[in-house]
């Protein structure tokens, strides 16, 4: 399912600089999502890149391997220092990992150490959590902040598509849970025990969603962060 921008070829983010992290994963995609909205996308591998960026997205991939490569690349010290300073950023998968204050089960290396994560968001995830790549399952979800996209009918749902994602067990102060899956609606209910998980958060200009709305052509999450970028949401 197609869901367009609210305002079709109205280039939602005109006049923006959006960079997205393009060290491994899905890149590709969420590039082309800003760019459909309108804003430039910049491809970002090395710390001078980040300069002039109105926002930036973490995608879909692997957290560990984006960890890591984000230290040889000379990127995590920067990454880390422009989030807090306040850059808008948007996490999909692998980036809801990495904005992440806590990962219940972090990966090890050889030595023994626990990934890292760049941090910003006060929210623990859990890896995997719906299961590896057999257990990916699709399903709509109610998720808050999308009013500037109803009509008479409402809002509609958003088609979530859950490719190996995360889901977070714990939020603190400040964060605003934006949509949760049900038991029912998951790959493996039996394995949530009757609660809803939360895949999507929202703290300030931090946002953070479990799911890959640029696989699917679910196009207002990315304007919501373009949104939160020039302070309208």
């Amino acid at each position: 399912m197609t869901t367009p921008l609210s305002l079709p070829g109205s280039g939602a983010g005109s006049g923006l600089r959006i960079g997205v992290l393009a060290l491994q994963g899905d890149f590709r995609e969420h590039l082309h999502a800003v760019e459909a909205a309108g804003a430039t996308g910049i491809g970002v591998r090395r710390p001078a890149e980040l300069d002039g960026l109105d926002g930036l997205i973490i995608p879909g991939g692997e957290s560990t391997t984006i960890d890591k490569l984000a230290r040889m690349f000379e990127l995590r010290d920067p990454l880390r220092e422009r989030i807090q300073a306040g850059l808008p950023v948007y996490g999909s998968c692998a980036g809801m990992i990495l904005l992440a204050a806590d990962i219940a089960d972090p990966a090890l290396d050889l030595s023994g150490n626990p990934q890292q994560t760049f941090g910003g968001l006060d929210i623990s995830v859990r890896r995997n959590a719906f299961g590896r790549q057999r257990e990916s399952f699709e399903t709509d979800l109610e998720f808050k902040g999308l009013e500037f996209s109803a009509d008479e009918s409402g809002v509609a749902p958003v088609h979530a598509v859950f490719i190996r994602g995360p889901w977070v067990e714990r939020v603190g102060a400040g964060v605003e849970v934006l949509a949760q899956v049900e038991p029912s609606k998951a790959g493996h209910p039996e394995s949530l025990d009757g609660t809803a998980r939360i895949v999507a958060v929202r703290s300030g200009k931090l946002l953070a969603t479990s799911f890959h709305p640029e696989v699917t052509g679910e196009k207002r999450v990315h304007e919501l962060f373009i949104r939160m970028i020039r302070g309208e949401a």
